[in-house]
Formats: structure tokens, C-alpha cells, sequence
């Protein structure tokens, strides 16, 4: 009997589609058809998104979807602990039905929502502040020196155009934030001053990221349009899906470009990225 991967993939044959285009179709990412078509459900987030993502394959080609639903079930069932079952592995925790107090596990949400709450606002107070900064002004007749606020002054000295939140050390902050609608939710890859991670959105709360030097960001270019970027408080456009060749967009922010990026409002694929340390940069 042919397993469920091998039923969709015979059916999407004949057909005659691609797996590119079932997922411009069904925005389920490419990386993710490909694996349920092998039947391996390790790369996948798990819990009812794996469902979501089987039943729109099984609906585009033409598959009774609660026949490959229970073709899903009866592979986890059969692999048992070669494929460990990810309605078990994503389940939240509250749901688990566990004696054990949840007290501990609401004090470490609530200590995590507090701490990325005071990071965007200090993110926005800093960014504002920089707005309002005051110039300093000398009168060459008197010798005195005043504080004039550069939306007040009409000195020409005074006059000067003042770079828009350019970071020093520690004070980059890159914040991403899902605006899906759907049941398959963003995942975003990064790494972070030489640190890999992957991070799939569960909810509408946003995810920061406060390099040092600076970060890679990469995501299904059919992400896109689900995701918010904001970069020291101030919103930045995303490319969409149709500058990107291949199924993945990919760009970097740094102490180097952000300035770029702040100024122009949008991120820019395919431009010069300088590396935030020439000497210590390893090649990927």
C-alpha cells in the first residue's frame, strides 16, 4: 500500500503541477511539501500545523484530505520513535493534564513578556530622544553658548541634517512580528553575532533580536507578506516574494548597513553588505 507521501506525490505527477507551485497556491512552504512528500515530518513545527499543511497538499492535488489525514496518523502511529509524534512534542504544556503546579511556568512568562516589553519601549524612548536632541549653538559676539531645539532654530549653522537612530554598540534592536492570518504560522532563521536559531511564531507577540554586531535573517519568501520588521522602533518595508529568485529570502542588518536601511525604509536584496568585523568574518 503506498504511503501518504507517495499518494500525493503520484496525484500532484498527474496533475502535472510543480511543488513551487502548490506552494505559491497554498503559502505552505516548499522545504515543507518536499519533506511530507518523503514522509519525513521531523523538519516540520509540528501539531496542527502539520495537519494544515497535509490537508492543503492533499486538497491542491486532488486528495480526499480526511483520507490523508488518517494516512498521517497511521504513519506516526507505525514509525512510533523514529518519528516522534508532533501533536505530543508541540502540545502546550497547559493542555498536558500534569499534576504539577503551573505557577512556576506562568512567573517565566510573565518574567519573558515583561523583559521584551521593556526592550521596545526603551527601543522607542531612544529612538524618540534622538529626535529631539538639542544643538548647540555658538553666539560669536558674546562668546556664550545656548541649547537651541533643532525644530525651533533658524540658524543656518544649526541647520544640519542629523543621521535617523544610527546605533552604536548594544543599541540595535531588530524586532519581527507575525500578522498571519492562517493556520501556518511564519518561521524565520537567524543567526545572531555567530549564533544559529530557528524560530516558528505561535501568536501575534513579537520576537527581538538586540545584536552586538549584527544579524542574518532568513524566511520562506512566501513569508513575507505575514511578516512586520521593525528596526529601532521604526517600521521597515520587506521585499516581496517576487524580487526573490528561489524559494528563500535572505539579508543581513548590521552596524554597517542599518543606518542604509533607516534611511531609505526598506530593506534592499542583493546590496553590498560590509562586513561588521572584516578581520574576525568567517566564510559561511
Amino acid at each position: 500500500m503506498s504511503s501518504l507521501g507517495e499518494k500525493l506525490r503520484q496525484a500532484r505527477e498527474a496533475r502535472g503541477v510543480s511543488i513551487s507551485e502548490i506552494a505559491d497556491q497554498t503559502r505552505v512552504s516548499a522545504y515543507y511539501l518536499e519533506a511530507i512528500e518523503s514522509n519525513d515530518y521531523r523538519v516540520l513545527p509540528g501539531g496542527i500545523f502539520n495537519k494544515g499543511f497535509v490537508k492543503a497538499f492533499a486538497k491542491y492535488v486532488g486528495v480526499d484530505e480526511q483520507e490523508a489525514l488518517q494516512d498521517y496518523a497511521v504513519l506516526i502511529a507505525e514509525q512510533g520513535d523514529k518519528l516522534s509524534d508532533p501533536e505530543k512534542t508541540h502540545r502546550p504544556e497547559v493542555l498536558t493534564g500534569g499534576g504539577g503546579s503551573m505557577l512556576p511556568t506562568l512567573i517565566f512568562a510573565a518574567v519573558i513578556l515583561g523583559l521584551m516589553t521593556w526592550g521596545i519601549l526603551a527601543a522607542v524612548s531612544w529612538y524618540n530622544n534622538r529626535q529631539q536632541l538639542p544643538v548647540v549653538v555658538a553666539n560669536t559676539k558674546t562668546g556664550n553658548i545656548a541649547n537651541t531645539n533643532v525644530s525651533n532654530t533658524n540658524s543656518a549653522n544649526s541647520n544640519v541634517a542629523t543621521p535617523a537612530a544610527v546605533p552604536t554598540s548594544g543599541e540595535l534592536s531588530v524586532q519581527f512580528k507575525s500578522i498571519s492570518t492562517e493556520v501556518t504560522k511564519p518561521n524565520i532563521t537567524t543567526y545572531l553575532d555567530g549564533k544559529y536559531e530557528s524560530y516558528t511564531f505561535q501568536g501575534d507577540e513579537p520576537k527581538v533580536y538586540s545584536p552586538q554586531q549584527g544579524v542574518k535573517v532568513r524566511f520562506s519568501k512566501y513569508q513575507a507578506v505575514n511578516l512586520q520588521l521593525t528596526i529601532n522602533g521604526k517600521a521597515i518595508t520587506i521585499p516581496p516574494s517576487s524580487a526573490v529568485k528561489g524559494n528563500g529570502m535572505e539579508f543581513e542588518i548590521n552596524k554597517e548597513n542599518v543606518a542604509q536601511i533607516l534611511q531609505s525604509g526598506a530593506i534592499t536584496l542583493g546590496a553590498a553588505v560590509p562586513p561588521a568585523n572584516v578581520a574576525n568574518t568567517k566564510p559561511q
